[in-house]
């Protein structure tokens, strides 16, 4: 069915926000805004036929305004940068601390909070946006491109394309927050979650890698097999769940990285990436918030699973551990990045 796009309201500055519909034949319903790419609906039906919204968001943009960064494209630089301080080619930057000492996606103002080009082409949507050269104080403008598609398998694919003036790091994610109960059903400790990956990202008590690439067997990262959430969460080490970075393949090609099912409604998704790491995020910091229909959304009221390159690895790739380093993350003049990122939805009996 062909894309259709209404008004979502307008931004504190008066600017007028438009937001796209996706429906394919299975009545499948995605929506995406201009402002910030942000995924405000997925809606999706259970065994029984019924339909719920399983992404977490607002009615409004005073919501969006007000929130983080709940279904919004991220980016210059998604995840943390230690200190909110990088060198590159001999040159040091300073950046917005924003998540206790560190640089937290973007830093101030990242891309989740700016109007992109909007053109829609058959059952795509396109956005762009430029980064200026000395924005949030990176170096170089960086043109992104990012596509949005809903096919009638009920995937919804992020594919995204970038090109820089100056040698800049980067790493673009999309920050969807999932109930597959429902958007406002409450906790996720009755999903199930399988990843695919060997090992994971120790982290500080600031949340930055240690710089150790940890193998999963034997410890409670271990989710190659799949595991409730609500018989795993509370024995995460430091008493938070999941925010960690999970280590996938860095063959560049596009894998299943991870599998959550929701028994009760009989509704799972699985997300496919090219990317060499997933950041799997169960919302311990989510607290009290007021969300769309009127839900409230608390403490692992919803996951993430972010596509992304490893966090802080301007900082930290290409230095020497007993494991392989982290992935290279620098933009340069003359290369493309590329991305491809999808979610799958579906029911089992």
């Amino acid at each position: 069915m062909p894309i259709t796009k209404d008004s979502f309201g307008k931004t504190t500055e008066g600017e007028e926000v438009t937001r796209y519909t996706f429906q394919n034949k299975n009545n499948v319903i995605v929506r995406v805004l201009d402002y910030g790419g942000i995924i405000t609906d997925i809606i999706v039906p259970d065994r029984k036929g019924n339909k719920e919204d399983v992404s977490l968001g607002f009615d409004d943009m005073e919501g969006y305004a007000a929130s983080g960064y709940i279904g919004a494209l991220i980016g210059r630089v998604a995840n943390r940068i230690a200190g909110g301080q990088f060198s590159l080619e001999g040159t040091s930057y300073s950046l917005v601390v924003n998540d206790g000492p560190n640089s937290l996606h973007g830093g101030k103002r990242g891309f989740g909070k700016r109007f992109w080009e909007a053109k829609v082409d058959g059952n795509r949507l396109s956005l762009k946006y430029v980064s200026p050269d000395g924005e949030e104080n990176y170096p170089g403008e960086v043109t992104l491109k990012v596509t949005y598609e809903l096919t009638d398998e009920n995937e919804l694919i992020i594919d995204y394309t970038a090109t820089s003036t100056k040698a800049t790091p980067v790493n673009f994610s999309s920050h969807g927050y999932f109930n597959l109960g429902g958007h406002g059903s409450g906790k996720i400790h009755d999903h199930v979650v399988q990843i695919n990956a060997e090992s994971f990202l120790p982290v500080d008590d600031c949340a930055i890698p240690t710089g150790e690439i940890r193998r999963v067997e034997g410890t409670e990262w271990d989710l190659r097999s799949p595991v409730r959430l609500g018989n795993r969460l509370g024995g995460v080490p430091g008493g938070k769940g999941f925010d960690h970075n999970f280590n996938l393949s860095m063959s560049g090609e596009r894998r299943l990285a991870a599998r959550v099912e929701h028994p009760p409604s009989g509704r799972w998704m699985e997300c496919y990436t090219t990317e060499p790491g997933v950041q799997f995020y169960t919302s311990f910091y989510l607290q009290d918030l007021a969300g769309k229909g009127g839900a409230n959304y608390s403490q692992y009221g919803g996951f993430c699973l972010e596509a992304q390159h490893y966090p802080d690895s301007i900082n930290q790739m290409g230095q020497h551990y007993p494991t392989p380093s982290f992935p290279n993350c620098v933009l340069r003049p003359g290369e493309t990045y590329r991305q491809t990122t999808s979610y799958t939805f579906g029911v089992s009996n």
